[in-house]
């Protein structure tokens, strides 16, 4: 029998897969725990489309992310920190900081996307890179300097 996956089901699919299943297992697990549902030729036709819509949107959202990277490579923003003797910072500066600063710049970008190799704790210029998504990325330099 075949049923489309009204969600993940563990062993069998994922949501929107449409799948062959034996009889007993489709009603009496499948459809009376509303898993999944019966596959007619119109559910199958609107499974379909919703992949296919679904496709679409995955694609537009990755060109979004990758003119969004390609904005933001060469960027340089400057942060102002207070800095005790010998340029040494208070603390370190953080992801949410050059976040603030690229919003600032007017690039909202989410501050778990911004990965520091290792904490940034003296003055100086370094490069950070900015991972949107897979295949989208871009490099920023960040410039500390002492306020």
């Amino acid at each position: 029998m075949k049923v489309i996956l009204k969600a993940d089901v563990k062993g069998s699919g994922k949501k929107g897969d449409v799948i062959e299943v034996s009889e007993g297992y489709a009603k009496n697990f499948l459809l009376k725990k509303n898993l999944a549902e019966a596959a007619t030729a119109a559910s199958l036709n609107e499974a379909m489309q919703k992949k296919k819509a679904k496709e679409f949107h995955r694609a537009e959202e990755v060109k979004a992310m990758q003119a969004l990277a390609a904005s933001l490579k060469g960027k340089k923003i400057t942060l102002a920190i207070k800095t005790g003797e010998n340029g040494k910072l208070f603390g370190s500066v953080t992801s949410a900081q050059i976040a603030q600063e690229l919003a600032a710049l007017g690039t909202d970008v989410d501050k778990k996307k911004i990965l520091l190799k290792e904490p940034i704790k003296n003055l100086g210029v370094y490069t950070v890179t900015v991972r949107l998504m897979e295949g989208a990325e871009a490099d920023v330099t960040v410039e500390v300097v002492p306020a």
